[in-house]
């Protein structure tokens, strides 16, 4: 017996309440629009279920993969041999125990968390409002934009580790970097929620700022075509796309990949786009680039397999 038989049947059996789907196209669950089928997508909608199903699947030998909205990943075209957990079930978002705190599930929205904060008087995360991913992945990588990142505002977040259990983990703990924090070097730790602390502010100015960064961000962006957004992380000293653009590389194709005319620093899906598409555009811009200014260009793009 396989893994997915053995899963289904232990999901049958204690999970019978959480939505379980097969072969799930990971196009379907990705912002590139790109990748082939998971053998099992779960669904689960509490911390408990999440904790029963990883330990399930560890039991049935299965290979995990949590992901929120699939905003900074490129899965595979032949698919992924994988139990995929999607945690937008994950969706509590509350006030906190303490005054100007706010509890998020890993699934909620950055957009969301954002608008809940305004609309409760509190500064601090109007720079996440428009990044298109939810908290859990978020924390992962210390998301962040227009001079915020999610580090200036995280008290702690609630993860569960493999063999320890739910741990609580402080801001001081989780070692935020550029685009890393201490989970990024442990991927089978899975963030449950996270606590925010922010500070009281003008319901209708934050709102105002929220506007004028999300204007800039559709100024700028490609955000009608797929992407994973920054396809590059920055490189010290420089900006990913004017190193790109200088090389010449704007508007550059692969199959149905492209350097985005409007934000060299973006690699869309202009239609139809494979996974091996892209990544081997990405492939391309670092190799011209290299040659071309001596700057080695780190993808800030996730490869899943």
């Amino acid at each position: 017996m396989d893994w997915t038989a053995r899963l289904d049947k232990q999901m049958a059996d204690y999970l019978p309440d959480v939505k379980l789907l097969r072969e799930e196209p990971m196009a379907k669950h990705t912002s590139f629009r790109a990748g082939g089928p998971a053998k099992r997508m779960a669904f689960p909608e509490k911390g408990e279920q999440m904790v029963l199903l990883l330990s399930m699947a560890r039991e049935c030998g299965a290979r995990p993969l949590v992901i929120g909205n699939g905003t900074n990943l490129l899965a595979p075209d032949e698919g992924l041999d994988r139990l995929v957990i999607e945690t937008s079930g994950l969706s509590r978002l509350e006030d906190g125990e303490e005054a100007g705190t706010i509890l998020a599930g890993a699934g909620v929205s950055l957009a969301r968390l954002a608008d809940f904060a305004c609309k409760r008087g509190l500064t601090g995360l109007e720079f996440a409002h428009g990044i298109p991913g939810t908290v859990g992945g978020g924390v992962c990588m210390n998301a962040g934009a227009y001079g915020g990142e999610l580090k200036q505002v995280i008290t702690g977040v609630s993860a569960l580790f493999p063999e320890e259990g739910v741990q609580f983990l402080s801001g001081e703990e989780l070692a935020f970097g550029y685009r890393r924090s201490f989970l990024t070097e442990r991927p089978e730790v899975t963030v449950l929620s996270a606590v925010f602390r922010l500070v009281p502010g003008d319901p209708e100015a934050i709102r105002e700022t929220m506007r004028e960064l999300m204007a800039k961000r559709k100024a700028s962006q490609p955000l009608e075509l797929p992407s994973a957004g920054s396809t590059f992380k920055r490189p010290e000293g420089y900006f990913a796309g004017t190193l790109i653009d200088q090389c010449g590389l704007k508007g550059k194709t692969v199959g149905g990949a492209q350097v985005s005319e409007k934000h060299a620093g973006f690699v869309v899906n202009r239609g139809g786009a494979t996974c091996a598409d892209i990544r081997e555009l990405i492939r391309q811009v670092q190799e011209t680039v290299w040659e071309k200014t001596g700057v080695r260009l780190e993808p800030e793009v996730k490869f899943i397999d």
